[in-house]
Parts: C-alpha cells; sequence; structure tokens
C-alpha cells in the first residue's frame, strides 16, 4: 500500500527541467596562468655575405703563396705574389721612353720659342711659326701616350701581388709555387669573415610570429648567438614552399658554413594541447561567461598541438571536466 503511494505520488510531481538540475562542478583556470608560448625553429646556415674568388689578371709564374686554407687573413694582406720580373721590364722601358718624349717635347719648346722671338722682328715666316707650334703638340701627345703606357706597366706589375681585399677566412688555395697562372686563373677563394648572416627557410605561416618575436637566436654546434632579421624575401621558393629570412648577429657571430636552426618564442599565448575539445568538426576551449560555458573555436587548432589564441589573458578557461560540457550549459 505505502508503495503504491510512493508510486502515485511520484507520477503527480512535475519534471524538471535540465536547467533546474544541479550544474556539474568544472575547473576553470585564467589563460594567463595555462597559457604557453611555444619555441618555433626553421633549418639555417650561416653565410658569407661577400665570396671572392681570388683570380690572377695576368700572365705569370707563382712565385709564392702566403696563406693555408682555413686561416684568418686580414684586409690588405699579401696572399700570392706572381713573377713580376717581365712586367718590372715592361715596365722600365715604358719610363725610358717617357723620358724621350720629354726630351723632344723641351726641345720643340725651345724650338718654338726662338722661333717666336725671329718672328717678333720679321726672320721667319708665319708658316714656319705654325709648323713649330704643330711640332711641340705632337711631341706633347707623345708625351702623354708614354705616361699613360707606364701608368698601365705599372699596374701590371702591382697586379703581381695579390691581396685580401677585407678581413677573410681561406677557403680554398688552388694556386701553388710554380704553377702558370693565365689570366682568370683561380687561386684562392676568400669567405668575408666580418660580414656573416644567417640564411632560414620560414613557412609563411610563421612569418608573422617571426616578426613579432622578442627573441632570435641561431642554434648550432658553435654555440647559441643572437640574431635580428634583416630582410625577408617576398618570394616563395618552389621546391620548398617557404621564405628565406635573412638575419643579421648582433654580438658573437657563428662562423661562414655553420649549419643550425634558427629559433624563435612564438609571442603569441597558445592553449595546451590537451585542454582542446572537439564538439562537431570544430576544436576548442570552454570558457566561462555569466555563469555558464560557452565552447568557443579555435582557428587552425590541430589534435594534441598548442592552439593560438587571441582570448583576453583573464578568460577563465575549462580545464577540468570540460569534456561534459555542452554550449551553454550553466555551471556550478
Amino acid at each position: 500500500m505505502i508503495k503504491l503511494f510512493a508510486f502515485c505520488l511520484a507520477a503527480l510531481l512535475p519534471v524538471l527541467p535540465a536547467s533546474a538540475q544541479t550544474p556539474p562542478a568544472v575547473g576553470f583556470k585564467p589563460l594567463s596562468e595555462i597559457a604557453t608560448y611555444p619555441q618555433r625553429d626553421a633549418p639555417a646556415q650561416a653565410v658569407a655575405l661577400n665570396r671572392t674568388q681570388l683570380a690572377a689578371e695576368l700572365s705569370a709564374r707563382v712565385a709564392s703563396t702566403h696563406a693555408e686554407p682555413g686561416e684568418h687573413v686580414k684586409k690588405g694582406q699579401v696572399l700570392v705574389r706572381l713573377d713580376a720580373r717581365d712586367y718590372q721590364l715592361a715596365l722600365e722601358r715604358a719610363q725610358a721612353q717617357l723620358q724621350a718624349a720629354q726630351a723632344r717635347l723641351a726641345q720643340a719648346d725651345a724650338q718654338l720659342r726662338r722661333t717666336r722671338a725671329l718672328r717678333d722682328q720679321n726672320f721667319v715666316s708665319p708658316e714656319a711659326l705654325t709648323q713649330r707650334e704643330t711640332e711641340v703638340e705632337v711631341v706633347r701627345a707623345d708625351v702623354a701616350v708614354a705616361a699613360n703606357a707606364v701608368d698601365l706597366a705599372r699596374r701590371n706589375v702591382d697586379k703581381c701581388v695579390l691581396r685580401a681585399p677585407y678581413d677573410a677566412v681561406v677557403r680554398t688555395r688552388e694556386a701553388s709555387a710554380g704553377s702558370l697562372a693565365g689570366v682568370g686563373t683561380l687561386l684562392m677563394t676568400l669567405d668575408d669573415a666580418r660580414k656573416v648572416e644567417v640564411s632560414a627557410r620560414v613557412a609563411p605561416r610563421d612569418l608573422d610570429a617571426l616578426r613579432a618575436a622578442r627573441e632570435l637566436a641561431f642554434v648550432s654546434p658553435a654555440g647559441r648567438q643572437s640574431l635580428r632579421i634583416a630582410r625577408v624575401s617576398p618570394a616563395i621558393d618552389d621546391a620548398t614552399r617557404t621564405h628565406e629570412v635573412r638575419a643579421v648577429f648582433t654580438g658573437e657571430r657563428a662562423p661562414s658554413g655553420a649549419e643550425g636552426r634558427l629559433v624563435w618564442q612564438d609571442p603569441a599565448p597558445h592553449v595546451p594541447g590537451e585542454l582542446l575539445v572537439r564538439r562537431g568538426a570544430a576544436l576548442g576551449v570552454f570558457v566561462m561567461r555569466e555563469g555558464s560555458a560557452r565552447f568557443v573555436p579555435l582557428d587552425g587548432a590541430q589534435e594534441g598541438r598548442p592552439a593560438r589564441t587571441d582570448l583576453p589573458a583573464d578568460t577563465r578557461i575549462a580545464v577540468d571536466g570540460r569534456n561534459s560540457l555542452v554550449d551553454g550549459q550553466s555551471l556550478k
């Protein structure tokens, strides 16, 4: 009898709506406490901004070499000497021809002065004076040609001594004492020791984070060196579908040729991958808004990976009990 009364009473009671049921207990934390700032990286290499192939500008035998591969050399330091004896003889011959031309010019000038004096006394005709003036101009032109030949011969002598155009590292040495060098023969290859940059290949999706990063570094077996972005190529490489980013060292430089990674920290807050939930086709998080749970999809979110977000730092995000939440559900 008592059981029947209880059953009838339960049947008469109204069914409570879902909103009146006891809200679930869920743990929330501000985004500022759970946010992560993932470290990004891209393949990179330290490259010399200048690479010079030191070559002979004339034909001569190599007399001596003064630097070896891997050696640091200073600007102006002698690297290779060519046998300059033939060119020195040519210089002396040109100097002698210049002296002869200058002597002829002095004689022609003296004759011109005498002719002018005689012309003033009407002892010579105007045609004779004109002839003397012409002779002086011709000999003066010969002097200019001879002086030009001396300069050319002196330059050839200077070309027999090859010097470092800047502070550099000798990458290769092809010259050997006694070997014959022709015009254009490669003697040494130099890498600029001061102007070294980092070349990296960065995906288009990472460019904004890279530009906004507070710290940028090149990590290689040579250590970790700080960088700053110098320029970003707008062109996308056909093979790798990446942009080339050039960065310069702000302090200690890595040696040219060093391979490593371009490393930076993403400045945008990310929600840890384990806090993401899926609702329908979207991945996102539940946030607390006016006592209710609201689902916020995150663009570009991937399973198990931190997801970038632009939510305010004080946004409260569900960390416990999030998997059972429904969008719009009241919270306790």
